[in-house]
């Protein structure tokens, strides 16, 4: 019964809140048509350009079986560290040099093709969703604070987060068996990179589609994919303009305010916290433009980028939909993400009185804009190099392993 009267109040609520939306953008259509436009720009001149490439070269990596082949190599590496299979490392350096959400669409064409178990599936989104550093450095650092600099604090904060939560999500079903994925040698004959070339073997025989025909199916399935992550990026920028038109975010941020209180930030930011709970560029750039000692802002910043915002949410959820991984060990992996983030940036800032670096390779210079072939030739460089260092530590982990293993036997 009580199921029952929840699962009623929820229909309500949701049918109240579409209500509302919708009554607003009648009654005042020129502010949210303006909202609406302001997030189709952030769309096509930043996430489009940026994202389009990465969705459909994964989709033909995917097809051609090149993501099985450095699963097998990056076993020993993801296996051990985070408990997922070697495929989740090619999640993980997507979203790292892509950004979100473009670890769930990976995560999600892992789950559909079986290369991963539906606990599997949970574990890589709780760590794989994160910032990329052109966001970290370029957007926040340099375009809202003005401090390239700083964005060395914030990325180092954000990442070690991130991986502190995927080492703690390690132990999330820790006794769920994985899935077999029918290229471990279990006599120990055969050499990783033989078994590395027969999965990419294997899976392309198992795919069987011509390229061309792979090739248009991978724009398809981006343009799919990117459309609807642009539904949502407008969505979100009425519901937040909304908020403010009918003073939802003055009753709200009192509340706010009086919990920053509580961890002795400046309630000063609690629209900004506000404003990051529903979209993550909005939320940054008030907390950026606030009139607070740049340590509160700095932390807030940091759990907003970790946090990501309710509409990187339901752009996930919205890649997900078919598939059997749930949303709520996600949400938890962000609130666990934004307490470790903003953790760690205060460390950074405030204790350990660490000294900011100059600008960082990865920063540009005050004032400077990318344009999309930009983007994409820098997102490809952080790809590789992400990649090539995951690479490299679980070859060495595999043959250290396979070394002290052959000297034990001698022995």
């Amino acid at each position: 019964m009580r199921i029952l009267i929840l699962k009623r109040i929820n229909v309500l609520l949701g049918a109240g809140l579409v209500s509302l939306l919708t009554l607003s953008l009648v009654i005042y259509p020129e502010a949210g048509v303006n909202a609406a436009i302001g997030g189709m720009k952030i769309f096509w001149e930043i996430v489009f350009p940026s994202l389009l490439p990465f969705f459909v070269l994964s989709e033909i990596m995917l097809g051609m079986g090149v993501v099985h082949f450095l699963g097998v190599l990056l076993e020993p590496l993801m296996r051990p560290l985070f408990n997922v299979p070697g495929v989740g490392a090619f999640a993980l350096s997507m979203g790292l040099a892509a950004g979100y959400p473009m670890d769930a669409v990976i995560t999600g064409k892992f789950r559909r093709n079986k290369m991963c178990t539906r606990v599997e599936g949970e574990r890589l989104l709780s760590f794989t969703n994160t910032a990329d550093p052109l966001f970290i450095f370029g957007a926040v650092a340099v375009g809202m604070f003005g401090r390239p600099a700083l964005g060395i604090t914030l990325a180092t904060a954000h990442y070690v987060a991130s991986f502190t939560v995927g080492i703690i999500f390690k132990y999330y079903h820790y006794n769920d068996q994985p899935l077999p994925d029918g290229f471990r040698d279990s006599s120990g004959k055969e050499g990783i990179f033989n078994r590395a070339v027969r999965a990419l073997f294997k899976a392309r025989r198992e795919d069987g589609r011509p390229f061309g025909r792979l090739m248009g199916d991978a724009v398809k399935e981006s343009m799919t994919t990117l459309l609807m992550i642009c539904g949502f990026i407008m969505l979100f920028s009425v519901l937040v303009k909304v908020t403010a038109i009918f003073g939802i975010l003055n009753m709200i941020t009192p509340v706010i305010g009086n919990i920053l209180k509580v961890f002795k930030i400046s309630p000063e930011l609690a629209t900004s916290v506000f404003n990051g709970i529903l979209e993550i560029d909005l939320g940054a750039m008030a907390a950026s433009s606030a009139s607070v000692p740049l340590l509160d802002k700095a932390i807030i910043t940091s759990w907003i980028i970790a946090w990501s915002g309710l509409s990187v949410h339901g752009q996930v959820a919205s890649v997900i939909h078919d598939t059997d991984i749930r949303m709520v060990p996600y949400v938890i992996a962000r609130l666990l993400h934004g307490l470790f983030a903003a953790f760690y940036t205060w460390l950074l800032l405030g204790p350990l009185a660490i000294a900011i670096a100059p600008v960082s390779r990865w920063a540009t210079p005050a004032g400077a804009k990318f344009n999309p072939l930009d983007r994409i030739v820098l997102t490809g460089k952080q790809q590789l190099i992400i990649l090539g260092i995951l690479l490299a530590a679980s070859l060495l982990i595999h043959f250290s392993n396979k070394y002290v293993l052959v000297r034990t036997k001698k022995k």
